[in-house]
């Protein structure tokens, strides 16, 4: 008989009654157990984390960094609630404590009282990290603790951001600051730069002005003390004179009874005296012409150097810079200036009025001159005019008296103006050597301010000058400088998708294994008729591949539809996975064919093995040494691999190559079913008396 028929009528069998028609419907949807279940029961459990309870408690007191209010307690606990991470439930730290340790809460996170302090601390002295407290109990779940702790090093990550921005972004406001200052110093610089550049020219104006003033007043003085010299020659004249009219008036008026008789014996001494005072009076009046030339022009350089002085003074000195240094020394200079042309003045105004003393003097001299001529051109007569001459002798004694007094005061006079002048041109002198020292320190003190005012301007624009958007942006890539640019190229939409390539194959060797749990092997009729060892095989191994396929169509159909498993490639999928029922249904034949009862356990062994070695859930990499030692030789691992690639996308060469390992063992387990039916045609006492019987 060949092998499909044999096949077919061991899938017969199961239709002939209830119960065995209930165990084929049983076997068919058994693998449903393993892998719709198992997936079912965690398809998205991180998307559903909104439901397990976590206790919150939030003992942050807040605190205040420059000026502002910091609330990071509150800003974390209104982040957490948003984010729906967990079921949070907002407690004190004793109710949080006590529901960690009985397990009404999986774990509690704490904002300590100093949370906000610690974070505001940056901003002082002694900077303090902030700690979020996080209390777990692995009794409760460890999967729990383990989740937490990435969700919990997200907010950390959050509020280290969080608070590194704001120190970061006062920071970049110091710069602001900083360089809004310098900003400002550098334009005072100028500014002062500019004051000093025009104090620089104002000193060497002063400079050159008090040089002037210097050989203006040495003039001075030298006019001055001509002026002395002839108003003293002018004095001793002036007194001589009046020593002599004086005498001859007490002549006159004491023999002037006795001098008409003597007149004719003394005309030739009269006309002698005479001549000698219109000479003298001739002298006086010649000086008195100097004095007057030389006293203007005297006042008019005292008076040019003064208004030279004010002139610098005011232009140097106003209101605003009276605290330029040279002002004192300036003002000095000016009111000695101003002394020296208020003498020049007194002296001008004594030569040029004087009461008219000295217009009196000099017309009383050129009269006395004239008179003096006069007697002496009458002398040889004065007896016939003696009488008239009393009375002018008298007249001109007079005037000869006033002639002495105002020579003595205009004498004294150009005494005080010689010594003034004198001291103005030392004054003047000091004053013209400070001025050229003066203006020598300005220059310098010109260039020094020039040198820090570009200082100050290239420190402005190599601070930063950052607006709120650059601080924004600054902020933001310092407070995280390095972020994870992360592409999945296959990415799995959850949890269940993931873990679908590892509990499909399981629930698909389940099924075999089940399957030949109620499906012999190998035909015991086709055993007793002799059959060829090959058709055996294939007539036990096709009836659960039959099964396996229809195992596998509910499988995906109920992952697909009812649970919502997406593939990228379906087709490729499903075909696969008939490659893989048919492969472990020849293994798991093989195993209860050659052992018998106790291949069943070796089946179960063989399943255990490969659900620790193929990688499944951790990498096996992971594992320990034994496991990465038997991972290439069991055809899971492969079915695993493959099966990622068709599920979530990707290269199909690892589809290939378990294709080719599937297909390898299936060819060698078939051949090894055929060596046991061989074998299992000869009868053994073993065969006849098990020593085991499942």
């Amino acid at each position: 008989m060949r092998s499909p028929r044999l096949a077919a009528l061991e899938l017969r069998r199961f239709g002939r009654g209830r119960l065995p028609r209930a165990a084929l419907v049983a076997l068919l949807v058994l693998p449903l157990l393993y892998g719709a279940l198992y997936l079912w029961s965690f398809w998205d459990p991180y998307g559903r984390l909104d439901r397990v309870p976590v206790a919150l408690v939030n003992d942050d007191k807040g605190a205040t960094a420059s000026g502002k209010r910091v609330t990071a307690g509150d800003d974390i606990v209104a982040g957490l609630r948003d984010s729906k991470s967990f079921d949070w439930h907002e407690v004190s730290a004793a109710e949080a404590r006590r529901g960690v340790e009985n397990g009404t809460y999986y774990l509690s996170l704490t904002v300590p009282a100093d949370f906000s302090a610690r974070i505001a601390s940056s901003a002082g002295d002694s900077p303090e990290t902030g700690a979020l407290q996080v209390r777990t109990n692995d009794a409760n779940n460890y999967i729990v603790g383990q989740i937490s702790r990435t969700v919990f090093n997200e907010v950390r990550s959050a509020a280290s951001t969080k608070a590194s921005r704001s120190f970061l972004d006062r920071i970049f406001v110091s710069f602001a600051d900083i360089h809004g200052q310098t900003v400002q110093a550098a334009q005072g610089a100028d500014t002062l730069a500019g004051g000093i550049g025009k104090a620089e020219k104002g000193s060497k104006d002063l400079a050159d002005g008090l040089a002037d003033a210097k050989t203006g007043s040495g003039k001075l003085t030298q006019g001055i003390r001509k002026l002395d010299t002839g108003a003293g020659t002018l004095a001793d004249g002036s007194r001589q004179v009046a020593a002599g009219t004086q005498a001859l008036a007490d002549q006159v008026d004491g023999v002037y009874a006795e001098v008409g008789p003597y007149l004719a014996e003394n005309e030739k001494t009269i006309g002698d005296t005479a001549r000698l005072v219109a000479d003298s009076a001739q002298t006086v009046r010649g000086n008195l012409g100097v004095l007057v030339k030389t006293a203007p022009a005297a006042a008019k350089t005292a008076h040019a150097a003064a208004d030279t002085l004010d002139e610098v003074y005011t232009a140097r000195c106003s209101a605003d810079l009276l605290t330029d240094p040279v002002c004192p020394d300036l003002k000095k200079a000016r009111d000695a200036a101003d002394d020296v042309a208020a003498v020049a003045d007194d002296l001008n105004t004594l030569i040029a009025d004087q009461n008219g003393d000295l217009k009196t003097l000099d017309k009383n001299l050129g009269t006395l001159q004239t008179q003096a001529r006069a007697l002496a051109d009458r002398a040889p007569h004065l007896s016939e005019d003696v009488a008239g001459a009393v009375k002018k002798i008298d007249k001109l004694n007079d005037g000869a008296a006033q002639v002495a007094a105002g020579a003595a005061k205009l004498h004294t006079g150009l005494g005080t103006a010689v010594t003034g002048a004198t001291g103005l041109d030392s004054g003047l002198g000091k004053l013209k050597s400070g001025a050229y020292d003066l203006n020598g320190g300005m220059y310098r003190l010109a260039d020094g301010s020039n040198t820090l005012a570009g200082g100050l301007h290239d420190g402005a624009a190599k601070i930063p000058d950052y607006d709120k958007q650059d601080r924004d942006e600054r902020t933001g890539v310092m407070s995280d400088p390095v972020q994870l640019a992360s592409h999945d190229l296959h990415k799995a939409p959850n949890y269940g998708t993931g873990f679908a390539p590892y509990f499909i194959p399981l629930s698909l060797w389940v099924g075999a294994m089940v399957a030949y749990m109620l499906i012999q092997p190998l035909n015991r009729r086709a055993l007793a008729a002799g059959s060829a060892a090959w058709r055996m095989a294939l007539a036990g191994w096709l009836p659960v591949v039959a099964v396996g396929v229809l195992q596998t169509a509910a499988l995906m159909a109920v992952l697909h539809w009812a649970i919502g498993l997406e593939m990228v490639r379906a087709t490729g999928t499903v075909g696969f996975l008939f490659l893989v029922a048919a492969c472990f249904a020849a293994i798991v034949q093989w195993l209860n064919a050659r052992f018998g009862a106790a291949g069943r356990i070796l089946v179960l062994a063989l399943l255990m093995l490969q659900l620790t070695s193929a990688g499944g859930t951790y990498p096996v990499q992971t594992s320990p040494g034994f496991f990465n030692a038997i991972h290439p030789f069991l055809p899971m691992s492969y079915v695993v691999s493959a099966l990622r690639r068709l599920i979530t996308g990707g290269g199909l060469g690892p589809v290939w190559q378990a294709c080719a390992v599937l297909v390898a063992f299936t060819a060698g387990a078939l051949a090894l079913t055929a060596v046991s039916a061989r074998r299992r045609q000869v009868w053994t006492l073993d065969r006849l008396h098990p020593e085991l019987s499942l």
